[in-house]
Order: structure tokens, then C-alpha cells, then sequence
């Protein structure tokens, strides 16, 4: 079996980049929770545009576009009766642990995808919490934002 992992040095967003993705996802789960829509389906999800690095984004064989990375919401939240609470996996535990863990793996996963390139600066994210419609993929509600790396 042949392995596909790239070949590059990872490197470690700075404190001020990853200030600023943490800033961003409370606010668009936040929101998306606010809204009442986290359900199974929900996604954080984000797709990352490398400044000079042409590359196309891929494709389910439905057709629609494929985010670089996603992470299910409801491993780390649930609804609750005054908002958003840590899901069960906690066993009712703190919901800042689960933001730390929610925030520790998106965070890294920003670092694989953004490694290739010498310098984060000009790196720009599209984030998302929402969920798709299947299997045809298109977003059925989503809140987003866009920020660039400094």
C-alpha cells in the first residue's frame, strides 16, 4: 500500500493566528447554535486558499465541492436548555474542555493545510458551521466567514 501523506515540515500557526481562528469559530458555532440548528449533521468545516498555490478543490462523485477539512460538531457540543453544553462524551463536564478540544483539533488541522508554504501570511480560510443537504451536498443552513492569516 502506497502512502499519500504529503511530504513537508509542519509548522505551528502563531499565537496571534490561532487567536484569531478561535475567535472566529465561537462566533459562526455560536451563532449556528443560537439559531437552534445543531442537530448530528452539523459541521464545522473549512476550505483554505493558499496565496500563488493553484490547486483545485476536489469533488464527491455527486459533484459538489469537497472541504479541505470538517469536524462534527456534536463530538464536542449538544443543545441545551441554556444553550450550548458539552455533549455526553464530557460526562457533563466542562464546556470550556470542550471548546479547548474542539479548537486544539481544528487548529491543527489548519496547520497540515497551511504547512506547504513557508509563511501563513496570506493564507485565507472559509470557515463554516452548518449542515449539507444529501446526498446532493448543497449547504441547507450555514453560517460563515471568511479571514485572512496575518
Amino acid at each position: 500500500m502506497r502512502d499519500h501523506t504529503p511530504n513537508f515540515a509542519m509548522h505551528e500557526l502563531s499565537d496571534e493566528n490561532r487567536a484569531l481562528i478561535a475567535t472566529t469559530v465561537r462566533e459562526l458555532v455560536g451563532r449556528f447554535a443560537a439559531d437552534r440548528e445543531l442537530d448530528g449533521e452539523s459541521l464545522l468545516e473549512f476550505w483554505v486558499e493558499l496565496p500563488g498555490l493553484k490547486r483545485s478543490r476536489g469533488t464527491f462523485r455527486g459533484g459538489f465541492l469537497m472541504p479541505d477539512s470538517f469536524v462534527y460538531l456534536t463530538d464536542y457540543f449538544r443543545s441545551g436548555q441554556g444553550g450550548l453544553e458539552a455533549c455526553s462524551a464530557y460526562g457533563g463536564g466542562s464546556l470550556e474542555k470542550a471548546w479547548s478540544d474542539l479548537l486544539e483539533e481544528f487548529i491543527f488541522q489548519v496547520e497540515i493545510f497551511t504547512s506547504p508554504i513557508p509563511s501563513p501570511r496570506g493564507v485565507t480560510l472559509e470557515l463554516w458551521a452548518g449542515k449539507r443537504h444529501r446526498p446532493e451536498g448543497e449547504w441547507e443552513y450555514a453560517v460563515d466567514r471568511k479571514i485572512e492569516l496575518l
